[in-house]
């Protein structure tokens, strides 16, 4: 194996640190953005849900992520709504699937009455769920999503007799510049990079509609070399679009997935 493995991620959000992750502990980086957040422009679903739990209509909250727990107050405060949300949060089960929600939650004096557990994928959530103290036949149960629905989260409450009301407060879109992106894809079809790193689902979405309009979906399928993932619900991302998944991070974050890729990477 080459001394200096060139490491290909689709880092976004949190590129820089990335790259310093790969270069630090001894890899090339090649850091092509594969996403960008979007707030939604006219968010009136997430809207009418934040009026359903403002006004008293909603029997529990799931909060998926910190960012999106977050989006929904701002989107609440943007219609005078915040107050009247916080105060019904006071009063209605909160169920996070990790400890960003969960943070965001503490900021205003909230605690949640089920957390999901590592690696905080929908299986955690669900067993927390049934693990709380909590009837859920006929309840109406708000989610707030974070870009990508997850259906097997929402039939999981369908099957316990929930109503599910779904709040997605913001999307993923494509890079306005993709230029980084269809360079980093050419380059694993080439066989110019050692691994690849993924540290969410939607990046290999993206990712592969990329390659689709540059004509190299297939192609680029069988060239990608060691796919790492950074945790479950990512694997079972990458599977289901037909990757192995050589590495998975365990804990669940984007240091050991970098650590632990080069490690093994390093030991064949």
């Amino acid at each position: 194996m080459p001394d200096s493995p060139i490491v290909c991620s689709f880092e976004s959000r949190r590129a820089d640190e990335m790259r310093q992750l790969i270069e630090r502990h001894g890899g090339q980086a090649v850091v092509a953005p594969s996403m960008r957040e979007v707030p939604l422009e006219d968010n009136q679903e997430a809207l009418r849900v934040i009026r359903h739990l403002a006004g008293g209509e909603v029997d529990c909250l799931i909060l998926l992520t910190g960012v999106g727990t977050t989006a929904m107050l701002d989107l609440a405060r943007s219609a005078s709504l915040e107050r009247q949300l916080l105060k019904r949060m006071s009063e209605l089960s909160l169920i996070v699937r990790g400890p960003k929600p969960a943070a965001v939650l503490h900021r205003f004096g909230l605690s949640p009455a089920a957390c999901a557990e590592s690696p905080n994928t929908w299986r955690e959530l669900v067993s927390a769920i049934d693990h709380a103290d909590l009837c859920w036949k006929g309840q109406i149960v708000a989610v707030q999503e974070y870009g990508v629905s997850s259906p097997e989260l929402t039939a999981a409450l369908h099957d316990r007799g929930a109503v599910v009301l779904r709040m997605p407060v913001y999307r993923w879109a494509l890079p306005e510049d993709l230029l980084p992106l269809q360079t980093a894809i050419r380059a694993s079809v080439d066989g110019q990079t050692s691994i690849t790193l993924f540290t969410s689902a939607q990046q290999i979405r993206h990712v592969l509609f990329v390659a689709g309009e540059m004509g190299a979906r297939k192609s680029w399928l069988r060239s990608v070399p060691y796919v790492a993932s950074v945790g479950p619900t990512c694997s079972e991302a990458l599977c289901q679009s037909g990757l192995t998944v050589w590495f998975e991070a365990e804990p669940p974050k984007m240091g050991s997935l970098v650590r632990g890729a080069l490690e093994q990477y390093n030991t064949q």
